[in-house]
């Protein structure tokens, strides 16, 4: 009968006698119930007598100060915490209130706020359609150390996702979240699913907006609305701070994250030879985590918007002077071009890892993407091949050069120039330096020639420029040895004594 009301330890007892092979009059008395209450309980119509203490165990310590003094003031400022509360009683009733307290407190304001408080944000989970949403999100690894070549590689990491079947693609980003890092991810990300979501969600650009005036922030909105118009894509964000709008990537950014750092403690090492090699071994990884995805991305393929006939500009485009010094300023970075440039105005297409530079039309250099490190220092990014024939004229000028610590390309060359800069006059230390480096662009022996020096040094050898010059300008370096073997005389007689067919097919 539904009106019969047990405890679960009653229903317990009774449940385990019967099961171990006990009748029902049996259990019924183990479990200090009637035989009728055991047939209710086997016919599942009873009620759970529950229990609910409704006094107090001990005394409220704030009997007198809730009413009166903490209720008012958590009505007029919510926000108030209970360790606030307990220290203004403190101040006020000095020696009765103590710290110990504190938990009773929080327990008494959490209460009132369930009952009595400000109604809370809710969450509404989204249903998600095939072929409608992909968002796009920057986020970082943190709590490890990548190293490209054994130098520590600071870089975020741009995601992508299919809201519905969670196909994941993710891009290395050597800076920060700029324009051209959300364009270029976003574009190769399509190409490599080979459709169109009909919508593209971001965190409101904010990254993208970062620096820059008010007419460069409308021009850069412009850009990005014309590159979405270009997929087809519908481009909205989320409100500014309320990172649970994005859900569908935010959290999914700590699963993408967690296997990328098991896929490194199965690797062994956060080294890599290059960043491409590191952008390859991230695409197997996520190759892998795709694949539980198969059957939902195959749903999705059907409503995805088919590709344009070719991609759209995916960079910002900046034009620059080239200085006197064989340089160009590109946010906040000092670039060496090939002197030829000088006085000219190059059209440079800032990408994320690359600036490629143009005179008109005509593509003349592509030079790796430096960053500053910070918003109040500059950056510089030197080669020396740029500037080498100019400064051999004028060997002196390198000493006090601005770019002198950066036209030394490597650890080696710097080791070598501090070593001459001690042991040798000093327009004869300039002289030898410069003409190190005229050699390691005139014949590409930039890591041999260093070595040779270095073993010179070590061997406490006397450095002479002529001599290398010498052995480099030497007709034995200028011509390429080639080794020629001379087969046996026997393997010709195989040739003539070989029907055709089986030399055509041998």
């Amino acid at each position: 009968m539904p009106g019969i009301k047990l405890t679960n330890q009653q229903v317990k007892i009774y449940m385990t006698a019967r099961q171990k092979g006990s009748t029902q009059v049996a259990s019924s008395a183990k479990a200090a119930i009637c035989e009728r209450s055991g047939r209710t309980i086997e016919k599942n119509s009873y009620q759970l007598a529950i229990k609910r203490r409704e006094w107090r165990t001990r005394q409220d310590p704030f009997k007198d100060v809730w009413t009166l003094e903490l209720l008012p003031l958590l009505q007029a400022t919510p926000a108030l915490s209970p360790l606030t509360l307990l220290e203004y009683l403190q101040s006020r009733y000095e020696g009765i209130y103590s710290d110990n307290l504190l938990r009773t407190l929080q327990r008494r304001v959490k209460q009132w706020r369930a009952l009595e408080g400000a109604p809370k944000d809710v969450m509404f989970r989204q249903s998600h359609e095939p072929g409608r949403q992909g968002l796009s999100d920057f986020t970082q690894l943190k709590g490890l150390v990548l190293t490209i070549k054994g130098e520590p590689y600071p870089h975020l990491l741009y995601h992508f996702r299919l809201a519905y079947s969670g196909w994941s693609y993710v891009k290395v980003i050597a800076g920060g979240e700029s324009f051209s890092a959300l364009t270029e991810g976003l574009q190769d990300a399509l190409w490599r699913l080979g459709g169109c979501p009909r919508e593209h969600r971001t965190d409101s650009l904010s990254a993208a907006f970062r620096n820059i005036n008010s007419d460069e922030r409308v021009d850069l909105t412009a850009r990005y609305q014309a590159f979405c118009q270009h997929y087809g894509m519908m481009p909205t964000r989320n409100n500014r701070g309320l990172g649970h709008e994005n859900g569908s990537i935010e959290s999914p950014h700590r699963h993408i994250k967690r296997r990328i750092q098991q896929a490194f403690l199965i690797r062994g090492s956060y080294d890599f030879e290059s960043v491409l090699f590191y952008q390859k071994w991230l695409e197997d990884v996520i190759r892998q985590h795709n694949r539980r995805n198969v059957k939902m991305l195959e749903v999705e393929r059907l409503s995805l918007q088919a590709l344009p006939l070719f991609k759209t500009a995916d960079f910002t485009e900046v034009v620059v002077r080239v200085t006197s010094s064989s340089t160009i300023d590109v946010r906040r970075v000092t670039y060496t071009v090939p002197s030829r440039l000088e006085g000219e105005r190059l059209r440079v297409n800032l990408y994320n890892n690359r600036l490629a530079c143009y005179l008109g039309c005509t593509h003349v250099i592509t030079l790796e993407r430096v960053y500053a490190t910070s918003r109040n220092q500059r950056a510089r990014s030197v080669d020396y091949r740029h500037v080498i024939h100019s400064l051999v004229k004028k060997p002196q000028a390198f000493r006090y050069s601005q770019l002198r610590e950066y036209l030394l390309p490597t650890d080696h060359y710097r080791f070598i120039w501090q070593y001459v800069d001690k042991h040798m006059p000093s327009r004869e230390a300039c002289k030898f330096m410069v003409g190190l480096l005229s050699l390691a662009a005139q014949y590409n022996c930039e890591r041999v020639l260093a070595e040779t020096v270095l073993l010179a040094i070590q061997n406490e050898q006397p450095l002479l420029l002529d001599s290398l010059q010498k052995h480099y300008a030497s007709p034995a370096n200028l011509t390429p040895s080639v080794i020629v073997q001379q087969h046996t005389l026997a393997s010709y007689n195989v040739l003539l004594f070989t029907p055709l067919q089986e030399v055509a097919h041998g």
